[in-house]
C-alpha cells in the first residue's frame, strides 16, 4: 500500500493551524504553523508541521526570514519539498517583501533622516549575497522620485568615478541625491574606501549643484550612515 502524504486534517483540531488562528488570530501561530498553511500538506509519514520545522532547520537563521534568502535548488534538495511547495514559500516571501515595501509606503517617503531609509530599504538589502549600490534621486520636496541600481558584485570598483553617479543624477533631474549599499558580511562599518568614495562624489556634487546628502549602508538589521558618523559635514 502505498503511503500518502499527510494533511493537517489528519491532526487533532486543537492542533490544526487553521482552528487555532480562526480561534485565537493569526498571530498565535508559530513560525512551523504559519508555513505549514502554506505547504498544506506534509510528506510521507509526516504531516505539514512537522515539514515545515525541518524546513526552518535548513534557513539561514532557522527562521522565516531565511526565506528571503534561498534560492528553489535549495528547496528542492530537502526531502518532501516539491517544484509546487517550493514556489510557494518563494512566492510568500516576495508577497512579504513587497509588503514592506509598497509604492504608497515609498511615496510617502521623506528624506528627514538615513533611518526612514535604511528601514524601508533594510528588509530587501540585508539578505542579498552580494554588494548592491544604488542612487536614491530626491526631488525639490526632498523625496525620493527616482531609484537606480548603479552596480552589482562591487561597490568601489564602478563608484571609483562620479561619472555614472552624476550621469543619471542628471539624466533623473535629481535635486539632491542619496548613495546606499549593503555589505554582505552583516556588518555595515564603513571602509577606507567607502569613505574615500563617498568623498570623491560629494566634492563633485557640490561643483555640478547636486549635493549628496548622506551614504548609507545597510548590514543586517543595522546601518550607518556616513553623514551621521560626521563624513559628510
Amino acid at each position: 500500500m502505498s503511503r500518502k502524504n499527510n494533511t493537517m486534517k489528519e491532526m487533532p483540531c486543537s492542533e490544526q493551524p487553521y482552528e487555532k488562528c480562526e480561534k485565537y488570530g493569526a498571530q498565535i501561530l508559530s513560525d512551523a504553523e504559519l508555513m505549514a498553511v502554506v505547504i498544506r500538506t506534509g510528506s510521507c509519514g509526516e504531516t505539514s508541521i512537522d515539514l515545515s520545522k525541518r524546513i526552518l532547520e535548513i534557513l539561514p537563521g532557522r527562521s522565516l526570514n531565511g526565506l528571503f534568502q534561498v534560492s528553489k535548488e535549495q528547496l528542492c534538495d530537502l526531502k518532501g519539498i516539491g517544484r509546487v511547495k517550493a514556489i510557494q514559500l518563494l512566492c510568500l516571501a516576495e508577497i512579504t517583501k513587497r509588503m514592506l515595501r509598497s509604492d504608497e509606503q515609498k511615496k510617502r517617503l521623506t528624506c528627514g533622516g538615513p533611518a526612514d531609509i535604511a528601514t524601508y530599504y533594510m528588509a530587501e538589502m540585508r539578505f542579498l549575497e552580494t554588494e548592491q549600490a544604488r542612487l536614491l534621486c530626491l526631488d525639490g520636496k526632498n523625496a525620493i522620485a527616482k531609484e537606480h541600481v548603479i552596480s552589482v558584485g562591487s561597490f568601489n570598483s564602478v563608484m571609483a568615478s562620479p561619472r555614472e553617479v552624476f550621469y543619471y543624477a542628471l539624466k533623473y533631474k535629481a535635486v539632491s541625491i542619496i548613495l546606499m549599499h549593503n555589505h554582505p558580511s552583516g556588518d555595515p562599518s564603513p571602509s577606507k574606501d567607502d569613505i574615500s568614495v563617498t568623498r570623491r562624489i560629494r566634492e563633485t556634487g557640490n561643483m555640478v549643484g547636486i549635493p549628496l546628502i548622506d551614504h548609507i549602508i545597510i548590514g543586517n538589521n543595522r546601518y550607518i550612515s556616513l553623514k551621521e558618523c560626521g563624513y559628510l559635514p
